[in-house]
């Protein structure tokens, strides 16, 4: 535990890493309102109904890509991780080679080779190559969070006469998740935000939105203005998934399955036959 010195000093650096902090936020604003970003024809655009359903259009294709490539990722993350914890060589072999390929490749090769080479739609490829890529970076974080689980607990398990799949979904794998769980939510940040890449292949999501509006020369190329927009409903979609993994998390502890039963008092019971009282 820090001490009263330790303490004074970390109350210094946040009160000066704050000041800096708010010093660059005005700095910014200054450069935004002094180039006239902040003017009203820069945002009038926004009002339009028009603007407003392409910017609609683009985020319900956004998080489209976003639940299918989070639903699809949990899945072969998940299969990649039984075959790299599997007993059978060969099988542990092939997912090994599978996860270390495609975390070593890049998420837009992977993206374009499936539009190019395959010959498949804007939405298929993009959920394919972010599939591919986040599937195979949370296989090696549930492998990793099922290895970190005490030994102790696998073996009581089998002393009990489970088998093998009762005791990963039974033991290790619940207290395996609540483990990764932080990992897992900044995973699927990394897959919303890298939906944005869809726009490379045509695909009307948010940030392809944004772009049409900002080269529309009606408008007067608003740039920054777009940015803003956008950047904002980005940061709040993000800071949505990382609330609804604290809620969970918090469920999770609030749930029958991990609360502490509550036992009662020991008390004095009735003395055996023929003993004394």
């Amino acid at each position: 535990m820090p001490g009263p010195r330790a303490r004074v000093r970390h109350r210094v650096y946040g009160v000066v890493a704050t000041l800096l902090l708010a010093a660059l936020a005005a700095w910014l604003i200054h450069l935004l309102v002094d180039t006239g970003q902040f003017e009203a024809a820069k945002w009038r655009p926004f009002a339009y109904e028009g603007i407003q359903e392409l910017l609609l259009r683009g985020l319900g294709n956004t998080l489209k890509a976003f639940a299918l490539a989070a639903v699809l990722s949990l899945a072969l993350g998940a299969v990649l991780a039984a075959g790299r914890l599997s007993e059978h060589r060969p099988v542990r072999w092939v997912a090994t080679l599978l996860v270390e390929f495609f975390r070593a490749m890049p998420v837009l090769v992977m993206i374009f080779f499936v539009f190019v080479a395959l010959q498949v739609q804007p939405l298929p490829a993009l959920v394919a190559g972010l599939t591919l890529y986040n599937g195979s970076v949370l296989a090696e974080v549930f492998r990793t969070g099922v290895v970190s689980v005490d030994k102790g607990q696998r073996e009581a398990a089998y002393a009990l006469g489970m088998r093998k799949t009762q005791v990963m979904t039974s033991v290790l794998v619940p207290q395996a998740v609540r483990a990764m769980l932080p990992t897992i939510i900044s995973q699927l940040v990394v897959a919303l935000k890298d939906t944005s890449l869809g726009y490379l292949i045509t695909f009307e999501e948010f940030l392809h939105a944004g772009k049409l509006i900002a080269i529309n020369l009606d408008y007067a190329m608003p740039f920054i203005p777009v940015v803003i927009v956008i950047s904002a409903i980005y940061i709040g979609l993000c800071m949505l998934l990382s609330w609804f993994a604290q809620w969970v998390a918090r469920r999770e502890r609030r749930s029958v399955k991990t609360e502490a039963v509550e036992v009662n008092r020991a008390e004095a019971g009735s003395t055996m036959p023929g003993s004394r009282a």
